[in-house]
């Protein structure tokens, strides 16, 4: 923010998120996921290359799953390792058994032998289908005791029934897990199998289940085979379609969320259902918004069992439909978005299964010729302070990149700290900074210059945008998987003029920051335009955001989606500030916050949500904020909007729309919320004018 303005004086279940941060990066667990560097050859051999992965072979979890437990931050399967691509049943048992992370990539049919084999797979693996083509046939995965962070996606998984119903001989699965933890499966066709599609038993727990389709089978999906209440599972958007039990059975289940799934039961087919969600044994049970249709017994629950509906619809069905008890908020474990119950069927119905997109090899953009008097124009640059990268600081890798670059130049950046400032001029548009550690906390670029710390060559101060630890001036610019921070010492300057401090600079279009840490104290993360009639859209997802003074300001249209916005103290342990201080003109969209978390180690009731920045009085700004779908904090005040500069925030546009947790609240006059229309038009959809962000 400009330096011109007066400078201000101013347990969510410990697993899942860290609150405030103790040093630089110490909230830095949560989602922490490693990266992938490989491409998979085009012929029939499996290979492994170092080329930059597709977004597909990097893709994370969500819901339990993303839980930083167990010594596991999140999951993101074999995304630290190469992507092979296999096409006969010794290659895929070769990858999915080794020791070494893995992206597998299942380019066709296989057929298990002897029918009902079960691979073993090894810990940090992601087995995915290409497209459609990946077929697994007669037999399925065994995930035993111990193994985690596996990604099992896109893939067919079918037919190994022996043609008995409920077969008591034949335990063959499509996906069996004995005390694994932390495993995603999503977006697969399981179906006709002669035990269960999925069985989590013997403990498994940080289990996401998502978008599949579960179909004609018997036992479908079955939880439990315990006598501990402690597995963690997610389950949302999965089409269960003619399918007789365990839809699915929990039992012992000490957080079940079940979620947007429609389960689907025609007459005059040859299979009915028994019940559909079952709360066996101690379980306690979360569903929401999912869609019964022609299920007999639609929900059912054991005495000992809590079960809480909320927004399901029943259509055609009969028997027991039962809740009772109290059982968790979600919430307090991940954050999560509903979709409207009515939309449900047809959602999953185009939405379910494998998809064309995933698995598949993006078509490679030509690398221009390089010449003498060009500097180095490769597709993927490396840095190492050790000497083992190409580069050893990051800004010498985006001075090697060319002017008028034309296609992605990714610039890979070893673990370590990185004490510098880095600039990406506007010339240099297409640029990727990566950092390849297991954690976004193991690659930190930083530095400590404030607004009024003098330059070295006494040529004035650095002024709020000039103090940037990283300032991004070109378009298409992506950064993913590291740490950005202004570390400026206040307590050691308390009598500076200017402490603002700025950890990243934005001033370009189409910026993707996804799983970054940005932290610093005020001003920590500048969301502005390259001019103020220049259009500049931000996407942030996946992050932390931390600070205690508009550590979110700027005049860019910025979506904040699926992110933790931390409150942190002031140098001399106080707790007042303000998150967002935006500075739109009028016409644009300005800050949405949506699915994300505000919390922090602060004060109850200290902290605004925001407040209107007209940037050197100009009152023909119209500044927004809103925040929507969050769960927010108790530091988070009651009238969480305030004045500033003597322009109220009545007068511009700050709002909020269904969030919750104790910082939350209702409607009143000092606390607009949106109305469900107005909700549909603030949405991370159509926020961003006509751009869908993706990762390159």
């Amino acid at each position: 923010m400009s330096e011109t303005r007066s400078r201000a004086r101013h347990r969510r279940r410990g697993r899942a998120w860290a609150i405030g941060v103790p040093a630089v990066l110490a909230a830095a667990g949560l989602l922490a996921y490693g990266t992938a560097f490989g491409a998979f050859g085009e012929d029939a051999r499996p290979r492994a290359t170092a080329a930059q992965a597709p977004a597909w072979a990097r893709a994370v979890a969500d819901g339990f799953a993303s839980v930083d437990a167990l010594g596991q931050h999140g999951t993101y399967g074999g995304r630290d390792g190469a992507t092979v691509t296999v096409r006969t049943l010794s290659d895929l048992e070769k990858y999915a058994t080794a020791p070494e992370p893995y992206v597998i990539v299942v380019a066709g049919t296989i057929a298990m032998n002897p029918v009902g084999k079960e691979i073993r797979v090894a810990s940090d693996k992601t087995i995915v289908g290409s497209g459609t083509a990946g077929h697994i046939v007669g037999g399925g995965f065994f995930l035993g005791p111990g193994v985690h962070n596996v990604i099992i996606r896109n893939l067919t998984i079918r037919d190994a029934y022996q043609g008995i119903w409920n077969d008591k001989d034949h335990d063959f699965d499509a996906v069996q897990m004995d005390g694994a933890h932390h495993v995603w499966i999503d977006h697969n066709d399981l179906r006709h199998m002669a035990d269960g599609l999925i069985d989590s038993r013997k403990d498994t727990t940080y289990v996401t289940v998502s978008w599949n389709r579960l179909s004609n089978n018997n036992k479908t999906f079955g939880i439990g085979w315990t006598e501990n209440v402690t597995a963690d599972l997610t389950v949302h958007h999965n089409w269960f379609r003619e399918t007789e039990q365990r839809n699915p059975s929990t039992d012992n289940v000490a957080h079940a969320h079940l979620y947007n799934n429609f389960l689907q039961d025609d007459t005059g087919t040859a299979i009915t259902s028994s019940y559909g969600n079952y709360a066996r044994g101690k379980t306690r049970m979360v569903l929401e918004n999912s869609y019964f249709q022609g299920v007999n017994n639609p929900v059912i629950k054991d005495a000992g069992a809590a079960l809480v509906q909320r927004g399901n619809l029943f259509s055609g069905t009969t028997g027991r439909n039962e809740s009772g008890g109290t059982a968790f908020d979600p919430k307090s474990s991940y954050p999560y978005t509903l979709d409207p119950t009515a939309d449900v069927p047809a959602l999953l119905k185009s939405g379910a299964g494998p998809r064309t997109t995933i698995g598949t090899t993006p078509t490679p953009t030509p690398t221009p010729a390089r010449t003498s008097a060009t500097p180095v124009a490769a597709t993927t640059l490396t840095v190492a302070k050790d000497g083992s990268g190409r580069y050893t600081s990051v800004q010498k890798a985006v001075d090697a990149v060319p002017a008028g670059n034309t296609s992605r130049v990714v610039i890979r950046v070893a673990p370590g700290v990185y004490r510098e400032t880095v600039k990406i001029p506007a010339n240099k548009p297409h640029v990727t900074i990566e950092g390849t550690g297991g954690s976004r906390k193991d690659t930190l670029i930083v530095e400590g210059h404030a607004s009024g710390t003098p330059k070295p060559d006494g040529s004035g101060t650095y002024g709020t945008g000039g103090s940037a630890t990283v300032a991004v001036e070109a378009d298409d610019f992506q950064a993913r998987n590291l740490s950005i921070s202004n570390d400026f010492d206040e307590a050691a300057h308390r009598t500076l003029d200017g402490h603002q401090a700025v950890a990243l600079r934005t001033a370009a279009d189409r910026i993707v920051l996804d799983s970054l840490v940005i932290s610093g104290d005020q001003d920590t993360l500048l969301l502005d335009t390259a001019a103020r009639d220049r259009t500049g859209r931000v996407h942030v997802t996946n992050s932390y955001v931390i600070g205690n003074v508009d550590f979110v300001f700027g005049r860019a249209t910025a979506v904040i989606d699926r992110s933790v916005l931390t409150l942190k103290k002031r140098w001399d342990g106080t707790s007042a500030g303000y998150l967002t201080a935006p500075s739109t003109p009028a016409g644009r969209n300005g800050f949405l916050i949506t699915r994300s978390t505000v919390n922090g180690d602060v004060a109850a009731g200290t902290f605004h949500l925001g407040r209107p920045w007209h940037a050197g009085g100009d009152a023909t700004l119209d500044p927004q904020t809103t925040v929507r779908d969050s769960v927010l904090g108790a530091g988070v005040r009651t009238t969480p909007w305030t004045d500033m500069g003597g322009f109220s925030w009545k007068a511009d546009r700050f709002a909020e729309y269904h969030n919750t947790g104790p910082g939350a609240g209702p409607a009143g006059p000092d606390r607009p919320h949106l109305t469900d229309t107005e909700a549909a038009a603030q949405s991370a959809a159509n926020w961003l004018g006509g751009w869908t962000p993706t990762a390159g």
